[in-house]
């Protein structure tokens, strides 16, 4: 019985989220805001935000150098930057998954609105016209999207050793386990310098998506 509830109060969670998402779309396009504007909006959120994770993890990379090549001054001031600039990733990755899953939303919503009103067309030279621009758009977005996703991807595995190192270091704060650490830099610079250039080519994609919505 407990498992039917949930299951039950899973399915009623989802209804309203999809209630509430309808009766959005509706209330902008009662305004003039179509699905496809709010598509390009949401790409351009996530392409921004890509684009500040970017910065973030390069930043963060800085500050993991800066600590483990630490020569000098307040080791404590360098873990405090290091520390403060690994939450500032993490809350960036949160930002980058987010903004991914309400271009997703608003992407499905709109080509499955396509799909169905092509069906209404009576000129059939309007209506194939209108159903090979649906399927050259779908095609330029699942590129785009798996670009973004691959991007995605790489946030984790960097957030992970950063967190690991954060933490080392949170009770082990001297020259000693500096030294254990260091090591693990040229993992680091692997790993942000794979993530910028996925980054990158995330942002690439979005940018000739962005473009192409607004030609066509």
């Amino acid at each position: 019985m407990p498992k039917l509830i949930k299951s039950i109060a899973l399915l009623l969670c989802v209804v309203s989220i999809a209630s509430c998402q309808k009766a959005y779309y509706n209330a902008m396009e009662k305004v003039g805001v179509h699905k496809r504007d709010i598509l390009v909006d949401r790409v351009e959120e996530a392409r921004d935000s890509q684009a500040e994770a970017k910065e973030e993890f390069a930043s963060a990379l800085e500050r993991f150098a800066s600590v483990v090549n630490f020569d000098g001054g307040e080791l404590q001031t360098a873990y405090d930057r290091l520390s403060a600039s690994y939450e500032t990733c993490r809350d960036q990755a949160d930002t980058v998954s987010h903004r991914i899953d309400k271009v997703e939303e608003v992407a499905e919503a709109l080509f499955a609105e396509w799909q169905q009103e092509l069906s209404q067309y009576s000129n059939a030279n309007l209506r194939n016209q209108s159903a090979n621009q649906l399927r050259a758009t779908q095609i330029e977005y699942k590129k785009m999207l798996a670009a973004m996703r691959r991007a995605e991807k790489t946030m984790p595995p960097v957030l992970d050793v950063l967190r690991d190192q954060v933490l080392f270091l949170k009770h082990n704060l001297n020259a000693r386990a500096v030294a254990a650490i260091r090591t693990e830099l040229a993992t680091v610079q692997r790993d942000v310098s794979s993530l910028i250039t996925q980054m990158e080519r995330s942002i690439s994609e979005a940018e000739q998506f962005i473009s192409q919505m607004q030609k066509s």
